[in-house]
C-alpha cells in the first residue's frame, strides 16, 4: 500500500459544477442529478482522490455521470480535511504524505460511508454503484468485499494490497469489476495490472470483469490529466465512457 508523486499533482479542470452539497447521514456531500427522469432506487457514490470535494476536477465527474441518467453522490471521505489543492501548482507548502494519511485512514473513512449508505437505504435506495479514483478506489474494494455496493469501477487504484486484496475479492465479492489502468502507473502497475487480469480474466470471475488500459497516460489521468494533450484528453474520456457504460449494464 503507498502512494505516488502523481497522487499529489495534476491540471484543475475548467467548468462550474452544477451539483448542490447537501448533509446526507450527517456528512457533507456533493450531489450530481440528473435533469432527465432516472431510478430514485440507484446511486453511484464517487470516492474521490485525496483532493476531496474542493477539487473541481471531482464535481465536474460527478455532473458528468448525472449527465448521463445517473444520480451521483460524492461524499466528503476528509471532514473538511483534504489535501490543498494549492499544491498543484506550489500555492501551498506540500503537506506530509503520511501524516495526513495517519488522520484519514479506514478507521474514520469507512464510518462515513456506512452512514452515508444507512441514510440512503433509508431513503429508498437500494442499489449501489462505486467509482473510485486513486486513493477512493481503496474504499471501493472495501465495500465490494462486504458486498455494500452492486457495481465497482476503480480508476488507478492506491493502497490496495496485490494480489491479497484481488484474491479476496474474487473469492466473496459479487460486484462486477471495472479497472481503468494505464501505462505509468508506481501504485498499480503493468505487474497488477497482470494479475487482476490472471485472477478475474477470461471469464473466471462470473460477476463480471473488464480492464481497460490507456496507452500513454499516468496514475491520475482520469481525474487530474491535462486536457491540452490530446492522450491524455482521449485517456480520460475513455475511462469516464467505461465507468458509465459499466454502471448502465450492471447498476
Amino acid at each position: 500500500m503507498s502512494f505516488c508523486d502523481d497522487c499529489f499533482k495534476g491540471v484543475t479542470h475548467e467548468g462550474t459544477p452544477a451539483g448542490k452539497v447537501e448533509h446526507i447521514g450527517g456528512i457533507e456531500c456533493y450531489v450530481a442529478k440528473p435533469a432527465q427522469d432516472h431510478p430514485k432506487d440507484k446511486v453511484v457514490l464517487f470516492l474521490t482522490d485525496v483532493f476531496g470535494i474542493v477539487l473541481e476536477n471531482n464535481l465536474l465527474l460527478a455532473d458528468d455521470f448525472a449527465r448521463n441518467g445517473l444520480r451521483t453522490i460524492v461524499p466528503d471521505l476528509f471532514n473538511g480535511d483534504p489535501v490543498p489543492k494549492g499544491g498543484f501548482d506550489g500555492s501551498v507548502p506540500p503537506v506530509s504524505r503520511e501524516v495526513w494519511h495517519g488522520k484519514h485512514g479506514a478507521a474514520q473513512i469507512r464510518p462515513i460511508l456506512d452512514s452515508v449508505i444507512a441514510t440512503l437505504k433509508a431513503e429508498g435506495v437500494t442499489r449501489f454503484a462505486a467509482t473510485g479514483y486513486c486513493f477512493g478506489a481503496r474504499y471501493v474494494v472495501d465495500l465490494a468485499l462486504d458486498n455494500a455496493i452492486q457495481v465497482s469501477a476503480l480508476s488507478h487504484p492506491s493502497r490496495l494490497v496485490v494480489p491479497d486484496d484481488l484474491e479476496k475479492y474474487f473469492a466473496v465479492s459479487t460486484a462486477p469489476l471495472l479497472l481503468n489502468t494505464c501505462t505509468i502507473d508506481p501504485v498499480f502497475p503493468h505487474e497488477a495490472q497482470a494479475k487482476a487480469d490472471e485472477i478475474f480474466g477470461e471469464g473466471k470471475f462470473e460477476p463480471g470483469y473488464r480492464r481497460e488500459y490507456f496507452d500513454g497516460c499516468k496514475h491520475g489521468f482520469a481525474v487530474r490529466g491535462d486536457m491540452s494533450d490530446p492522450i491524455v484528453k482521449a485517456g480520460k474520456e475513455g475511462a469516464f465512457k467505461a465507468s458509465v457504460e459499466w454502471f448502465l449494464k450492471y447498476l
